[in-house]
């Protein structure tokens, strides 16, 4: 593609009699709710502080205390499930280790329940198993016993388990449909006491949910049972609003810099969604030590978001050639050749990316990454440019049309690259030339953003004027329904869920962190976008999410 620039008038302004497309967007209901809150408590945080360090210890003591490979498993389990696994890294992966390494198999290891959470801890830490170590729980013909019915908690483990399948494993394949089977089954059974857990993980299965939701509703799940360690549940209750008042402060920060650049003013046909953007920044990496990396990453979100919308809804095809043409010279000069509205919001954008460089580029491989980082922001205006040309022109692609630039402006390699970028040194320049290749980690997660975006908002977005989403691209081209089209899409979402365990699992050489935020921006679009567009109808799913997160603590 070119990007001359356009005539623009002599005073570099455009009419402001120029009809414009709106939007209506809701409203967020959080305002400036974690601004103006303030959330410290320094005599409670030191008593705190003295309780959370004793019962970590004795939470420590666990690994030690358990003798069987099985009790290992579940407390690894547990302690994931309530979000503490970032204290306990070094003693997770040593179980683990031992564990795949070992041919010594206890007799309890061979109930379903425990082979089932075998499986699965296993393959998310990236080990390999076979999936033939279900098969002694299928018959002659290969089906799985109708005898595992009756055992409602190795049905909820094969469940969980099964959703780490790739390619070609049929076995895993059927344990998801018989086990979806028999767990909607246990839903309706108010006597079972599974059946809540079995509604939830049929909608929020482990290895897809976000992990601080997650843990909030483990830690619900784990203080109602009558056989928990109450140890374990006081550390993971006082780590929970530990960390959460942390977000409360980034929160706070992330507000005031979103009111000190005068966002909504310059820009006030866009969505304002400071505390959903940090969400999805949360998302991305949640342990304390990456508070930095979640602010610079919510910045950059903030931007995408804006330019979204100002691609999408607000801007004329000549505008949005001035402006995409500005940031691929990236260039402060380019200002006086935009609109008004524009100037203050490209001037933001290279001002941060300035700081990041300065507070972030001291280490021998940042320049380089900073290099893609910038690159990744131009790559997505290019993208946003080439849809909003689509929707002028009133053309409908074919899908491998669609799906080559919807990948792209679904903003999730600009995600990998600024979020790799924020973790400092973490990030090897390796790490960067491997996200440049455009790998089926990247590739994939880019595909269930988009269709799972595209499935629930596609007609509020054709109603007020878009450019065809995946939806309308797969009807035109194949001549299906809008329910066949859909099928089909959600077919292709879970093959690409297939192909990030694959990859996942394969990729070896780069460390988790690396990978699991990559993981993470997938498993974000499942939280958003799972029955609405939770990003744009704010305050009904996410607002609950947000609630639960970041506004309300714990009872301890």
């Amino acid at each position: 593609m070119s990007y001359e620039d356009p005539i623009a008038p002599n005073n570099c302004s455009f009419n402001d009699a120029v009809p414009r497309r709106a939007a209506n967007f809701p409203l967020s209901s959080w305002e400036d709710y974690f601004l103006s809150c303030n959330f410290n408590n320094q005599v409670e945080d030191d008593m705190v502080k003295k309780q959370f360090q004793e019962v970590k210890e004795e939470v420590r003591s666990m690994f030690a205390a358990a003798e069987k490979s099985s009790e290992r498993l579940r407390l690894i389990d547990s302690i994931q499930r309530l979000g503490l696994s970032y204290h306990f890294e070094d003693e997770i992966n040593e179980i683990l280790e031992h564990i795949q390494n070992s041919s010594k198999v206890d007799d309890d290891e061979e109930d379903l329940y425990i082979i089932a959470l075998r499986f699965r801890l296993l393959r998310q830490h990236r080990y390999y198993v076979s999936c033939e170590i279900l098969n002694k729980f299928t018959n002659e013909r290969g089906d799985f016993k109708e005898s595992i019915t009756k055992d409602a908690a190795g049905l909820l483990s094969l469940y969980e388990a099964s959703h780490l399948r790739i390619r070609g494993e049929k076995i895993l394949d059927e344990a998801l449909a018989f086990t979806t089977t028999h767990l909607e089954t246990i839903t309706m059974d108010s006597n079972s006491p599974f059946s809540e857990e079995a509604k939830y993980a049929l909608k929020w299965p482990i290895y897809k949910a976000m992990p601080r939701f997650m843990s909030r509703h483990y830690i619900s799940l784990y203080n109602n049972n009558p056989s928990n360690n109450n140890a374990l549940l006081t550390f993971a209750k006082l780590d929970y609003n530990s960390l959460q008042k942390l977000y409360h402060k980034e929160l706070g920060e992330f507000s005031r810099w979103w009111k000190d650049q005068k966002l909504k003013e310059q820009l006030p046909f866009a969505r304002e969604r400071v505390v959903e953007i940090y969400v999805w920044a949360l998302g991305v990496y949640y342990e304390p030590k990456h508070s930095l990396a979640r602010i610079i990453l919510a910045k950059v979100i903030a931007f995408i978001s804006l330019l979204d919308d100002m691609y999408d809804v607000y801007a004329t095809l000549d505008e949005l050639q001035l402006f995409t043409n500005a940031i691929e010279r990236w260039d402060v000069n380019c200002i006086e050749k935009l609109p008004n509205y524009m100037k203050g919001f490209y001037e933001t954008i290279l001002e941060v990316y300035k700081e990041i460089e300065q507070d972030i580029c001291k280490d021998d491989n940042i320049p380089f990454a900073f290099h893609y980082a910038k690159e990744a922001m131009k790559r997505q205006c290019r993208a946003y440019l080439m849809e909003a040309k689509w929707f002028n022109e009133g053309y409908i692609p074919t899908m491998e049309e669609y799906m080559e630039v919807a990948t792209i402006s679904s903003s999730y390699h600009l995600f990998a690259s600024v979020s790799f970028l924020a973790l400092g040194n973490v990030a090897s320049k390796e790490v960067f030339e491997w996200a440049q290749t455009f790998p089926m980690l990247l590739k994939a997660t880019g595909v269930i953003g988009r269709l799972l975006n595209d499935i629930v908002s596609h007609k509020f977005e054709q109603e007020r004027g878009h450019v065809a989403s995946a939806v309308e691209c797969y009807m035109k081209e194949y001549g299906v329904s809008e329910e066949e089209a859909i099928a089909e899409l959600e077919n292709q979402i879970e093959t690409a869920w297939k192909d990030i365990i694959e990859e996942y699992t394969k990729s070896s050489k780069f460390p988790n962190v690396i990978l699991d935020c990559v993981l993470n921006v997938a498993r974000l679009s499942d939280l958003f976008y799972k029955e609405e567009d939770g990003y744009t109808f704010v305050n009904g799913q996410t607002k609950h999410f947000i609630t639960l997160m970041l506004k309300d603590p714990l009872p301890i």
